[in-house]
This record gives C-alpha cells, sequence and structure tokens, in this order.
C-alpha cells in the first residue's frame, strides 16, 4: 500500500476570518477585561502575525468587537417605527447587550467609532432625528447623550443593589431623606433607568416640536 498523498493547495475551510477574531476577543475580553494579540493568536490556535492579515493590530480587533457588540442589537425598529419609537427600542437593545459584556465597555469607549456596520446603524438614526425635525447641529449632542446614558445604565445592572450606605457619624440629612423616601430599594438600577430614558425622550420630543 502506497503513502497517504497530502493534499495540494489550501484548505477549503478557512483556519481564520474577521468574525472568529472578534468572538474571541470578545470571549477573553468577558473572561478578563482586556485582550493582547499574543494571547489572541493562541487561543484561535494561529501566530500572532498572521492577525495581521485580517485586522490592523489591537485597534483594529476593537473594531471587530464593536462589531459583535452591534451584530447583537435589534437593528428592525430602525427601519419601520416612528423616530422616537425607533430610537427607545434600540438603545433598550444597546443597553441589554452592554449588560451582556460589560467588560467591552471601557475598550469600545475610549476609541474612535470605524466600523462600517456601526455607522450604518448610527445613520439610520441621524435620518429618524432629522425626520423629527430636530435641527441637524443638534443631532450628535442627542446620540452621544443617550449613548452616555445607557452605558452607563448597562454598567449600572452589574453594580451592588444597594449603592448608598451613609456610614456612621456621617451627616448627610439630606441624602438619608431621599433614601428614606425611596418606593422601594429593589430594581434600583431599572427604575433608574425607566425615569432616564423616559426623561431623555421627552426631551428630544420637545426640541422636536419646538422646531416644527
Amino acid at each position: 500500500m502506497g503513502a497517504t498523498q497530502r493534499r495540494a493547495g489550501r484548505p477549503r475551510t478557512a483556519v481564520l476570518d474577521r468574525r472568529r477574531i472578534g468572538e474571541m476577543a470578545l470571549e477573553l475580553v468577558d473572561e478578563s477585561g482586556d485582550f493582547t494579540l499574543p494571547e489572541l493568536a493562541r487561543r484561535l490556535g494561529v501566530q500572532t502575525g498572521s492577525l495581521y492579515h485580517h485586522v490592523d493590530g489591537r485597534a483594529g480587533v476593537i473594531e471587530l468587537l464593536r462589531e459583535q457588540i452591534s451584530d447583537r442589537m435589534d437593528p428592525v425598529p430602525l427601519e419601520t417605527h416612528p423616530w422616537d419609537v425607533a430610537m427607545e427600542a434600540f438603545f433598550r437593545s444597546y443597553r441589554a447587550v452592554f449588560a451582556a459584556h460589560p467588560r467591552v465597555v471601557p475598550l469600545l469607549a475610549t476609541a474612535t467609532i470605524r466600523s462600517p456596520e456601526v455607522i450604518a446603524a448610527y445613520d439610520k438614526i441621524a435620518a429618524k432625528l432629522a425626520d423629527s425635525g430636530i435641527p441637524v447641529g443638534r443631532t450628535m449632542e442627542i446620540l452621544t447623550a443617550m449613548e452616555n446614558f445607557i452605558i452607563g445604565s448597562a454598567l449600572d445592572l452589574a453594580a451592588p443593589e444597594v449603592m448608598w450606605e451613609i456610614p456612621e457619624g456621617v451627616e448627610a440629612p439630606n441624602l438619608a431623606a431621599a433614601l428614606a423616601a425611596q418606593e422601594t430599594s429593589t430594581d434600583r438600577a431599572e427604575r433608574a433607568f425607566e425615569v432616564g430614558m423616559a426623561t431623555l425622550l421627552d426631551a428630544a420630543r420637545a426640541e422636536a416640536a419646538a422646531s416644527r
């Protein structure tokens, strides 16, 4: 019997692609809060240099992380709903995804957005705001305010249920009264989110109405 011949040419299935890199990077960040290119390559079973055929170093991997997060959001409301309903639904989805992957927030919040998929989604939101009558000069301020609130709210879901504890001997009567006046101490993050979301949307609706 002759020796088994090796197949010539490249393998039919790509060993590495951008999606696989992004998925593994997100897995690493979920575990430890960060990633390195050598560790990412090791997890993928390739040499570090192989990553550079698909991404532009660390910055490129961060954009893949952004795409992974974006892929988990629900873009449908941006296509079918009125502007304010669409924004609320999209940002609720945004919060849910970041709450599931809170350790990725510092990496994305400190990097310039270049992902085509993310830019396309935000272009649709900008179009919705333009349709509402809000001046284009206010678009990025409103979007940034919403995004900042949503990211903070997502992180708040990972915080302790009891966030305020006044130490013995510390005088803070007004804060103490406010804490005591809460309807309930449970679901603190959810209740705060609903108040904040309603306040921001009401402000945007008022500005849209005034502009019209």
